[in-house]
């Protein structure tokens, strides 16, 4: 490649780079998750549209698993610990008997309905039985939902992903397959290895990130994202499930309280943005609209059975026990959303070069875009039918800390959320722990100290310096007054700790 060569090709990337950023407004206005434009964009530029020609299925494959394990790792960084542990155990099932389940009926729809012969009707099932995370939050932001059945969606994303690759790789060879138990056996032991080499990559990483004062702010963002593929290669490396390990060590940092938390969180989303458009577009440069409408009847056939009978059988027989109400189960069967997953699980069989492979992927393509634009533009209107959603808090309140390593102290970074009920609270009535104070306050661009008399109002930024041996206080008062008002902690007849 010649420097004449790379400017064409930075010229290009920033162009469609800037189109898609634009059109991901588009999508949240419309509901329509950004999946389907950024694959729109791939396939216009491909042989049907401008004549781009790619056909490597490999690189896709490769492309498509770097991309995953950077959205992986900024779901987990985001994702709330408090709001996923009350439900990791019907998350767990959900995603792994609740995946056989649904990989079972689809793959029956398949064979009996379809014509195929079991073993691709098993492939079709894994691939389609796995939901997305980028595709189901791109449309669950137009709704607040209940902190379980967001924790509930949230974790399943995280942890289906790992087992229906197993099942794919297993399907998509071109001997004789194992025996169910053999399979089982590879699932769980898989899935060990990835969740501890995770939860050591998450733990161990988080406490040294803590107490390495790094020379740089911008420094942080770039180590915990290095954990992150730390933790993928790792478990990858020692034959166990390389997206489980990078999802729980990414929770695990995410919640750890880590010095510049924004910041690391707003570095991964970018990469996660860069990641989707990138995979999404290649995904629709690979695919060739003139050998798919073979395809159409197969995929809207194997897409009904999936979302209309597997999806919810599978929540009705897992979740039926952890007696979640139906509404909730019913909600939680129409958010299934298939997106990224799916497509790339897809140039699998192409890669392996096994019979049927093209035709398995053009259903996969088809279904995939079919069923989200479905599903993504109904789900509010699903959720308000079902009366889910209706006066849930706000976000929690954006604290960002950072360490003053010569004085042994920390300075927090504090904005108020438009719903913070810290509005209308003055300054001594957040009750801070001695060793702290609030030192400065940003208002519609404008700083002043404040005194104790000061009112807070929504939108404010609070800069509060603490000791090291009050932070966490502090920081748990701050959040106690954002949830509860000034009376947090007074209720209960004690102070919040």
């Amino acid at each position: 490649m010649t420097v004449d060569h790379l400017n064409r090709l930075l010229l290009e990337f920033s162009v469609i780079l800037l189109f898609a950023v634009v059109a991901v407004r588009f999508a949240t206005r419309s509901g329509l998750p950004s999946l389907l434009i950024y694959l729109g964009i791939g396939v216009a530029l491909g042989q049907n549209g401008l004549g781009v020609t790619f056909n490597n299925a490999e690189l896709t494959q490769v492309l498509g698993y770097a991309a995953l394990v950077v959205i992986l790792a900024e779901g987990g960084l985001k994702t709330s610990l408090r709001a996923i542990k009350p439900v990791l155990p019907a998350a767990t099932v959900l995603a792994t008997f609740g995946v056989a389940v649904s990989v079972f009926i689809t793959a029956a729809g398949a064979h009996w309905l379809g014509g195929f012969d079991w073993r691709v009707s098993l492939l079709l099932g894994a691939i389609v039985s796995s939901t997305d995370a980028a595709a189901v939050f791109s449309v669950l932001r137009l709704v607040p939902l209940p902190a379980r059945l967001t924790g509930l969606l949230e974790a399943e994303s995280g942890f289906n992903d790992a087992p229906v690759v197993i099942l794919v790789v297993a399907f998509a060879t071109t001997g004789p397959l194992d025996s169910w138990y053999v399979l089982v056996g590879t699932i769980i032991g898989e899935l060990a290895v990835g969740a501890t080499v995770g939860y050591a990559v998450g733990k161990l990483g988080s406490y040294a990130v803590k107490r390495i004062a790094l020379p740089s702010s911008g420094l942080y963002p770039i180590a915990v994202m290095s954990l992150a593929l730390l933790a993928y290669a790792g478990g990858a490396l020692l034959h166990g499930s390389g997206f489980l390990a990078v999802y729980i060590a990414a929770v695990l940092l995410g919640n750890a309280k880590l010095p510049h938390g924004p910041a690391v969180r707003g570095f991964a989303d970018g990469l996660a943005w860069i990641g989707q458009i990138g995979m999404f577009v290649v995904l629709g440069l690979l695919c060739n609209p003139d050998t798919m409408g073979s395809a159409i009847v197969p995929a809207l056939v194997i897409g009904a059975v999936l979302v209309f009978l597997a999806r919810p059988v599978s929540v009705l027989l897992t979740m039926t026990p952890f007696r979640l109400p139906w509404r909730e189960q019913a909600l939680l069967s129409w958010a299934g959303l298939r997106g990224a997953v799916p497509i790339v699980l897809a140039t699998i069989p192409l890669v392996a070069d096994i019979p049927q492979a093209q035709e398995v992927f053009n259903i996969v393509f088809i279904l995939v875009v079919v069923f989200t634009l479905l599903q993504g533009p109904t789900l509010p209107w699903v959720a308000r039918r079902l009366r889910i959603g209706e006066g849930s808090l706000g976000q929690d309140l954006d604290i960002e800390s950072a360490p003053l390593e010569h004085l042994h102290g920390q300075l927090l970074s504090v904005s108020l959320s438009g719903t913070s009920r810290m509005s209308g609270v003055e300054v001594s009535e957040l009750r801070l722990p001695a060793g702290s104070a609030v030192t400065l306050v940003v208002r519609e661009g404008t700083s002043f100290v404040p005194d104790r008399a000061t009112v807070l109002r929504a939108h404010d930024e609070l800069l509060v310096v603490t000791t090291e041996e009050v932070s966490e206080v502090a920081e748990r008062r701050l959040r106690a007054v954002d949830q509860g008002g000034k009376l947090a902690g007074w209720l209960q007849g004690r102070q919040v700790h």
